[in-house]
């Protein structure tokens, strides 16, 4: 992703773009499932959407359903997309939270109000309606992809663009006086020289911490998970426009559906259970035939001190880690690279801007992992050690806040430009038992009889515009089916830039 962005963004300057990456070092393909903003990178990417969907056999992605997270038996759904309409000055759920205190029949569940779950609950799907008027127009969507194919397909993006591909191994680094990277040492000789390195080198951070000791900070006091199986397995059943994830005693599962397979995993805290018995649990609890042996993973969810420490760049796993609870892993990339363009640098490399790069990006970090956190602790399950740790845990003060404001009369605040909206908040707070004690006092300007017209009708359009959607399944066949053999994949540790 960082090769193919870099080689489109700089695509008319002076500046090389070379790769080097080992085809002896394996890679970690957990990230199949998306978020909507990877539209907006395949756009940048000049990327048909059809052509990238039949490419990595995707499937379309209307949000996450969460089992047994609240409590066991309990089922909600973290949608893409609002709830509701524009029908006052406040949000929609301060309106719908008014009714449902006067009348809960009338009112529903707020998912009654979601043309996502609607649509997801039958597995139905369609784009948005270019629109607003459109109730259509309320669909937010993402993608599940076959991450290997997808880094081929960028692979070959860039490589078009001039992107100098290294398949050798990484031996030494080699430091300039002022403590910036010079020069990659490569493995049965030769020197890579740059002026800016990106580290997709994973966990093991070959740059930013072997060669820059950055240092790297723990946050699994929070997020206790540290160890993940993964298996393919063969598709069966309807195709399901969504994620489910399920949570266990010792973690959760994932299922993610593609067009030629479904990905699993299995995300444990190893003090719970040991591998073989999340191996075992894993491979009970497939929908399908699993396609080989479950793979490990071990990790520690946290993030390096700085992203970027002098000439060096850290993205994906080498930047840190956060289990793809909502499905972030990717979009932290993007979002590295996002950054950087607004704050591209020359051989000077001022400080100001390398500041707040980490500084800001931290703060997405953080936001994403609060947000990660609430899953865990707003639960009502005590049926283990893991469970009974989280929910009574002490948080991270932005997130209690969060909590207090919500309790109070529902109230939500996006921070800044934090990734997840209002809703997404709203829908995971609701979804798993916490309830405000009063709403927004507002809401009393609509009059009820106002008030219950305007819920009722909006409910009517949800789900007739459900109805009318085509099944998800019959969507794909029609646009974006694969045919043939599925190409290679690769993708790369280290991305170098040199201007000539």
């Amino acid at each position: 992703m960082a090769a193919a962005a870099l080689s489109k963004v700089l695509e008319h300057t002076n500046v090389d773009i070379a790769l080097v990456e080992s085809p002896d070092i394996g890679t970690i393909g957990v990230g199949e499932a998306t978020i909507p903003p990877i539209i907006e990178m395949n756009r940048l990417l000049g990327l048909e959407e059809n052509a990238f969907v039949r490419a990595t056999r995707a499937t379309f992605k209307l949000g996450i359903a969460f089992e047994n997270w609240g409590a066991i038996g309990e089922r909600y759904m973290h949608p893409f997309g609002r709830y509701g309409g524009d029908i006052g000055t406040l949000d929609f759920h301060h309106y719908w939270r008014r009714l449902r205190a006067i009348d809960p029949q009338a009112a529903g569940d707020i998912a009654d109000y979601s043309l996502p779950i609607a649509a997801a609950g039958n597995n139905k799907f369609q784009r948005p309606d270019p629109s607003p008027r459109n109730v259509l127009s309320n669909i937010a969507y993402a993608f599940h992809f076959d991450a290997g194919l997808y880094a081929g397909l960028l692979r070959r993006e860039a490589e078009a663009r001039g992107v100098r591909r290294h398949e050798r191994r990484i031996d030494d680094v080699r430091l300039r006086e002022d403590g910036h990277v010079a020069a990659l040492l490569l493995h049965g000789g030769g020197a890579l020289k740059a002026d800016f390195f990106i580290d997709c080198s994973g966990f093991r951070g070959l740059l930013i911490e072997g060669a820059l000791k950055t240092g790297y900070e723990d946050w699994s006091h929070w997020l206790p998970c540290d160890r993940a199986m993964a298996v393919a397995s063969q598709r069966a059943g309807p195709l399901p426009p969504y994620t489910r994830s399920t949570a266990r005693s010792a973690g959760w599962q994932w299922r993610i559906p593609l067009q030629h397979r479904t990905g699993n995993g299995y995300v444990y805290h190893s003090g719970s259970i040991s591998d073989d018995e999340a191996a075992a649990t894993l491979l009970a609890n497939l929908d399908g035939a699993p396609l080989g042996d479950p793979k490990p993973l071990r990790f520690t969810t946290g993030v390096r001190r700085k992203f970027w420490n002098r000439n060096v760049l850290a993205l994906g796993l080498a930047a840190g880690f956060m289990e793809p609870l909502e499905s972030t892993s990717i979009h932290l990339v993007q979002a590295g690279l996002s950054k950087l363009f607004n704050l591209f640098p020359d051989r000077s490399f001022a400080q100001a801007d390398i500041d707040l790069y980490n500084r800001t990006f931290r703060e997405d970090w953080e936001r994403i992992r609060d947000f990660l956190i609430l899953h865990y602790h707003a639960t009502r399950r005590d049926d283990s050690p893991l469970w009974d740790h989280v929910r009574t845990m002490a948080v991270p003060d932005a997130l209690q806040e969060k909590i207090a404001l919500f309790e109070s009369r529902g109230r939500i605040f996006r921070m800044s430009d934090e990734l997840f909206a209002e809703s997404s908040w709203l829908a995971v707070l609701e979804g798993q038992g916490v309830r405000a004690r009063s709403h927004d006092p507002l809401a009393e300007a609509m009059p009820e009889d106002v008030l219950r017209t305007k819920l009722a009708r909006l409910r009517a359009v949800i789900a007739r515009g459900a109805d009318a959607m085509p099944m998800h399944s019959r969507f794909i066949a029609d646009h974006c089916a694969h045919d043939g053999p599925v190409p290679a994949a690769a993708s790369g540790p280290i991305v170098s830039t040199r201007v000539r």
